[in-house]
């Protein structure tokens, strides 16, 4: 596509009489009239921008840059803008912050036409360091994977994929192998003479199971070095891989010479979510696979429920403890203490618990593959409501997930559940610096909200409460609340050491904690000091 400075691509649109709503006005924000007429244009920099004019008028009232924009649909005739401004203080930039518009289309094809001319600009046009595009510039568009997902973010990651030692980490994981065999084995009726696409083949394990099931054709497509590796062990299993070709190339670019019968991929991250590799399982369905295929698996759901464990919160506590030194070779750290205590508290716990830790019997959060929007999955919103069965101090949310193979001969959970055989994803825990107390028979409700980011992961946003319990409940109210913000690409692996149970009515003789203010702990008392020590890595 050519980007020529003073010209319009062809694709060049306006959009008039748009009903706009600035969803974070500052005072410094120009007034908006009650309708726009959006349209585009290159910048100085030869960068994409969205100009709001008045509709009858000449000049710009707001120029928005689209360099960094996300688009989410809200219904047939609107769309949220997010727009990412530099922030600028004494001549300097310092980081950016982020501008939300809802914007109200008088008809749907009005909408999906600004949404497609969004993206062919954020596409078509670019910007340097040295300037302006010279006329005549080619710029290859970038695939949705690269305009989504920072470049050092995605060069880490197929790196990581790309070695052989974690495959060997996952292929030796059985309990995950295991049950993707035995979904394809026992349900060859699926496979037999269909066409198979194996998204993030990674080893090609799950095409040579494919293709051991009778597969037609199996395309593995695979966009990390481990595709080299791929073709190997294809190479090295003549009689299963006459059947397989290896694709090197991510699902967003590659294209295939035939529609697929069946998507078979092992998507799954922490929290299930994590890596947000399931946006690409989701592609691959809608690029790939023909009407009333199947997928394996074809759905996945997000299992929750609060748990108590005073030793865990007790060793996160002590880790910032080393920030009360008062003098550390004559320099005080107290300062630093509150937000290195929260920073601790920021990450997630993946590890393997007792079940008995739960406070009350598990929800869970469904997500269809076979019908979800890849919009759908950049932020999740789960409503939380249990029923606690003992008296105690909730510490958080204890979270794990499991997948359906959704076969027509047989149908195969892969689960993650405390108390199942363990896994490479073993289960993840939300902790809140703030427990919160409940009585056997108390309602706790509260938000688990996942916000999708460019570091191929998500931002945590937890917040449980405990309902008034006992002579009044119906009148509602909350009795004490508890927040949390964690970082999922974060999390703290907690894998070594064999983690304890201890019972509801013992746990009182582990809650020495001086009263908790502003969320952080103010002092610990000498027992626990040590009980920490010994587990802290």
């Amino acid at each position: 596509m050519e980007a020529s400075l003073g010209r319009k691509p062809s694709h060049y649109q306006d959009f008039p009489c748009v009903a706009v709503t600035d969803l974070s006005p500052s005072p410094s924000s120009p007034p908006l009239p009650p309708a726009v007429t959006p349209s585009f244009a290159a910048d100085d920099s030869g960068a994409p921008q969205l100009r709001l004019g008045q509709p009858g008028t000449t000049g710009n009232i707001l120029c928005l840059s689209l360099c960094h924009s996300q688009l989410f649909n809200l219904g047939p005739l609107v769309t949220l803008l997010i727009v990412e401004e530099p922030g600028i203080s004494e001549g300097k930039e310092k980081s950016s912050f982020s501008k939300a518009f809802k914007l109200q289309f008088r008809k749907q094809d009005e909408r999906e036409a600004f949404e497609a001319e969004v993206q062919q600009w954020k596409n078509g046009l670019s910007h340097t360091q040295n300037g302006p595009l010279e006329n005549g510039v080619i710029v290859a568009p970038k695939c949705k994977f690269d305009s989504k997902i920072e470049a050092s973010s995605a060069k880490m990651y197929f790196h990581y994929y790309g070695q052989l030692l974690h495959q060997q980490n996952m292929l030796q994981d059985y309990v995950r192998t295991g049950t993707y065999y035995s979904a394809v084995i026992e349900n060859r009726v699926d496979f037999q003479g269909r066409v198979v696409v194996d998204v993030g083949a990674g080893s090609g394990i799950l095409s040579l199971f494919a293709a051991q099931a009778g597969a037609k054709h199996v395309y593995a497509v695979e966009a990390s070095e481990m595709a080299e590796y791929a073709s190997r062990l294809v190479a090295g299993n003549p009689s299963l891989g006459q059947r397989i070709t290896v694709i090197k190339g991510k699902v967003e670019e590659v294209e295939l010479p035939e529609k697929a019968d069946i998507l078979i991929s092992e998507p799954m991250g922490t929290l299930l979510v994590n890596e947000r590799m399931l946006e690409t399982y989701v592609i691959a369905r809608d690029r790939f696979l023909v009407p009333n295929g199947k997928m394996f698996p074809s759905l996945g759901r997000i299992h929750m429920a609060p748990f108590s464990d005073e030793y865990l919160f007790v060793e996160i506590a002590n880790k910032a403890l080393f920030w009360q030194q008062q003098s550390f070779y004559g320099v005080d750290l107290t300062p630093l203490y509150g937000t290195a205590f929260q920073g601790y508290f920021s990450q997630p716990v993946v590890d393997a618990f007792d079940p008995r830790l739960l406070v009350s019997p598990p929800s869970f959060h469904t997500l269809d593959f076979s019908f979800i929007k890849e919009e759908e999955l950049y932020e999740i919103d789960i409503p939380l409501n249990f029923i606690a069965s003992v008296g105690t101090r909730v510490h958080g949310l204890a979270c794990w997930f499991d997948v359906l193979f959704n076969g027509s001969s047989v149908q195969r959970w892969l689960t993650t559940a405390p108390g199942s055989p363990t896994t490479h994803w073993y289960q993840l825990r939300c902790v809140l610096s703030q427990p919160i107390y409940v009585m056997a028979g108390q309602e706790i409700t509260g938000r688990l909200h996942l916000v999708a980011h460019s570091s191929q992961s998500y931002t945590i946003n937890l917040t449980m409460s405990a309902k008034m319990w006992g002579a009044g409940a119906d009148q509602g109210g909350i009795l004490q609340s508890s927040t949390g913000k964690l970082e999922l690409k974060e999390p703290y692996y907690r894998l070594s050491q064999p983690q304890p149970y201890i019972p509801a009515q013992d746990q009182q003789l582990h809650q020495q904690l001086v009263p908790i203010q502003d969320g952080n702990v103010s002092s610990l008392c000498i027992q626990q000091q040590n009980i920490g020590t010994m587990m802290n890595r």
